[in-house]
């Protein structure tokens, strides 16, 4: 009697999309899930909101896939780490206890949201106080702070630096090279989502391995076929260990293919090559004031009753956002959109919010969410390039 394989079983289950998820979300989570379910969203390559749960082993699987890809590069758990990540506006009580956890592993954070002049001057002075053992961050933040210090000519005690790792975004290679370049260590990718968890880090060779444990990936064609090892197509994840709320063949948007053979650095771990994923915009204010694009995506993605949304920046500063509500939810109002906005841009930027039916897709059919035509502060900084929460 012949077995049918994994991919086999997996073929003859159905693909979960977004809109899918958010049809059905209430009836997906398991309430019961033992220590709770954690709620959270984000925007997605589609614009579109998403909300899901999270239960603690996914979020300890998570974390333990992390930690080890910190130790390929010789950090171990506990070492001086320092974030450049995105921070709330207001501190809420459970932000204040990620700060106590932060302190006693040794984690140290700087808000890659306000990233002014007068703010990376402190973030200057923070990290030869701290002189962390490991750097975390958007690519585009450490590189802008990078730019920065040499503006300043300063030169930042890293003596102690083992690696940098970056995620979140697209890493271009000029960033790479910029990063490397100033702090003399490596760079290693990693590649995840919120919803999907981490899906692949990069080894010392330079290869992605996936987190098998927990973690199958496969790779589609347009129809929804899997297609062989090599070939690029769109990425589906299923995360063996999202109990709370099951994540099979869940569609990410994202482009990659999987790859043969074993990576030189003597890990059995599969490879993998992301194609083309999420890249990033700054918000540029009119004083010089560089704002990473989810600090504007954050407070639009946890509206009630948003189901779209699309911000422009013009070179002038000034600020458009076209909103689709969902009629199912809470009516949104113009001013309270606004009221989301301004404390992220300030008063003297102009806002203009509209609402509309739909959001044109583009021709490349991927959704760019946040574009800012805005006069770059730094050559290296570029205005096209756009990333997902």
């Amino acid at each position: 009697m012949r077995h049918s394989s994994l991919g086999e079983i997996l073929e003859s289950l159905p693909l979960l999309s977004k809109s899918e998820i958010q049809q059905s979300i209430e009836h997906m989570k398991w309430q019961d899930a033992p220590g709770g379910l954690t709620c959270q969203s984000t925007g997605g390559s589609t614009g579109n909101p998403l909300a899901f749960y999270v239960d603690r082993r996914r979020q300890g699987y998570d974390q333990a896939a992390r930690l080890r890809s910190h130790r390929w590069f010789g950090v171990e758990v506990g070492e001086r780490e320092l974030y450049l990540w995105g921070s709330p506006i207001e501190w809420t009580q459970t932000d204040r206890l990620k700060r106590l956890r932060d302190r006693l592993f040794n984690h140290r954070l700087l808000n890659a949201f306000a990233m002014s002049p007068a703010q990376m001057d402190q973030y200057l002075d923070q990290w030869d106080r701290f002189r962390p053992i490991s750097l975390y961050g958007y690519p585009s933040s450490i590189a802008l702070l990078i730019e920065h210090a040499r503006t300043r000519n300063r030169t930042l005690d890293s003596r102690l630096l083992k690696a940098v790792f970056v995620t979140g975004e697209v890493c271009f290679p000029h960033q790479r090279q910029t990063i490397s370049e100033f702090f003399g260590v490596p760079v290693a990718n990693g590649y995840g989502s919120r919803e999907a968890g981490f899906i692949a880090h990069e080894c010392p060779v330079g290869n992605m391995h996936i987190c098998a444990e927990n973690v199958i990936v496969e790779i589609i064609d347009a129809d929804g076929r899997r297609i062989p090892n090599g070939e690029s197509g769109e990425i589906v994840v299923t995360h063996l260990d999202a109990f709370g709320m099951p994540m099979i063949r869940y569609r990410t948007g994202d482009l990659g293919r999987l790859r043969n053979g074993r990576c030189a650095c003597g890990r059995g771990l599969p490879m993998m090559d992301v194609v083309s994923g999420r890249t990033t915009d700054f918000i540029v204010l009119p004083d010089g004031t560089v704002k990473h694009a989810l600090s504007i995506i954050y407070p639009l993605r946890g509206m009630s009753g948003v189901r779209q949304f699309r911000v422009v920046q013009d070179q002038n500063h000034a600020v458009s956002v076209q909103v689709v509500a969902d009629d199912r939810r809470m009516r949104i109002t113009l001013e309270a959109v606004a009221q989301r906005i301004r404390p992220v841009i300030g008063d003297e930027v102009g806002l203009k919010v509209e609402l509309v039916d739909h959001i044109q897709c583009p021709e490349s059919g991927k959704h760019r969410y946040v574009v800012s035509h805005a006069p770059q502060p730094n050559s290296n900084v570029r205005a096209g390039d756009t990333a997902d929460a």
